[in-house]
């Protein structure tokens, strides 16, 4: 039996290997369109940071790890699937036969609609390729703009500051929302972020968008062009949306990414309204024999029962088990996904688990220490905990994901005590979860 497997990042090597110690004598195809070894893209912060080299990004060090198990790997892009054929169209010009097909294609950055984003010194943060071009650009001195300050700009951002702060640079960070990460902190928590970031020494403009970028160098006199580009190198001027204008040394877009399915059309594989991947409990899309994991997928939400794409590593890592053991010939499923989104910022350790923004007919309780950056808030349908945000803590939250999890009611009596305080979500968990679980 051939397997294909359509990417070769966390997901894709994940459900390769699965399917190697599942099935020792089939065959394993491998295809990712960057000419690099696999690799983690959540180590590129620490490698724009200097804590690692190129190396400490991949996922397997050893060189051989690939031969040792009969894995193949194809450097080529899917361009697009024969799901009757059960063929799949490389950008290499190849075609490759398959009996069963894992599409892990991951994200692509999304860019705004904006004059000036093709501009040579406005780069993305998403790939191995990218971070290079950050590193040549962050001289002395530098001025960053970086527009986003969602998950992904804010893992950026420490690494970004912490060098260019090295050298006497800048950072400048804009969000069109009105504050950072909207979309997995509740706003005191987003608060608490954006005054931590600014106290690091980040400019952190909310509610404000990039108008125009646009090329600018300044002016040098009766010196030759040479002269001038190595006095006054090329710089990006950026117009706000108010009006304002100001200069950088060059632009980092983290706006946001979106799931990879354009080699999807006419395939068969349903697309969803979030623009995910539709799988079941098993991992498989709409087109028997086809499966989808990881963030190109919309998979249910373990809190809710609704679709979400939920992209991050161990959800990706958990779904590739799945798909892996299944293409395998075995029956793993899925209980669903859970929100759990982990940021680091300059130190700054922020959680948030589940519905952490609440549900209709819900309650919920807050402790809030604005001077020493700890927040926690609870988040209650009747009597079970659905959500919560942490800031500024790290000892013992696995236990609000254990309350959220596994669902369990707390009663009018533990209810009550978390209302009062909600420090005692460890108690309740002992009381009350592992009694139920």
């Amino acid at each position: 039996m051939q397997h294909v497997i359509l990417g070769n990042g966390p997901t894709g090597v994940v459900a390769a290997e699965t399917i190697r110690k599942k099935c020792p004598a089939d065959t394993v195809i491998v295809v990712g369109d960057e000419h690099e070894r696999p690799y983690s893209r959540m180590a590129i912060p620490y490698l724009l940071e200097g804590k690692i080299a190129e190396s400490g990004t991949l996922l397997r060090h050893d060189r051989d790890h690939w031969k040792k198990l009969r894995i193949d790997l194809v450097e080529a892009r899917a361009t697009s699937i024969d799901a009757a054929a059960r063929t799949v169209a490389l950008s290499n010009g190849a075609t490759l036969p398959f009996d069963r097909l894992l599409l892990a294609t991951g994200s692509k950055p999304v860019r705004p609609p904006i004059p000036g984003m093709d501009l040579a010194d406005v780069v993305s943060c998403w790939t191995l390729e990218d971070a290079r071009a950050i590193l040549a650009r962050l001289r002395p001195g530098a001025r960053v703009l970086q527009m986003g300050a969602g998950f992904i700009g804010c893992i950026i951002m420490e690494a970004i500051a912490t060098t260019v702060g090295k050298t006497g640079g800048s950072l400048t960070v804009v969000e069109m929302g009105d504050r950072m990460v909207p979309r997995m902190m509740t706003p005191m928590a987003s608060t608490l972020i954006r005054r931590w970031s600014e106290k690091a020494g980040v400019e952190v403009l909310t509610s404000t968008r990039v108008a125009a970028i646009r090329e600018h160098r300044p002016p040098g006199g009766l010196l030759s062009p040479v002269a001038k580009a190595r006095l006054n190198p090329a710089h990006v001027e950026v117009e706000f949306g108010d009006g304002s204008v100001r200069t950088f040394d060059f632009v980092i877009c983290a706006t946001g990414v979106a799931p990879v399915v354009d080699h999807l059309a006419g395939s068969g594989v349903t697309v969803g309204p979030l623009g995910g991947i539709v799988v079941d409990e098993r991992m498989q899309t709409t087109v028997p024999g086809i499966y989808a994991a990881g963030d190109c997928t919309e998979s249910l939400d373990f809190s809710t029962g609704e679709r979400m794409v939920n992209a991050i590593q161990p959800n990706a890592a958990d779904q590739a088990l799945v798909a892996g053991s299944n293409m395998a010939g075995g029956d793993a499923r899925t209980i669903g996904s859970l929100r759990m989104n982990v940021l680091e910022t300059f130190g700054l350790i922020s959680t948030s688990y589940g519905q952490w923004w609440g549900a209709e007919g819900g309650d919920h309780v807050e402790a809030i220490d604005e001077a020493e950056y700890r927040y926690l808030r609870l988040e209650f349908l009747e009597d079970r905990v659905i959500g919560a945000t942490v800031v500024g803590r790290t000892h013992q939250v696995g236990a609000l994901r254990g309350l959220i999890q596994t669902g369990v009611r707390l009663g009018e009596e533990w209810k009550a005590r978390l209302k009062a305080d909600p420090n005692r979500f460890v108690e309740a968990y002992l009381a009350r979860g592992l009694s139920a679980a």
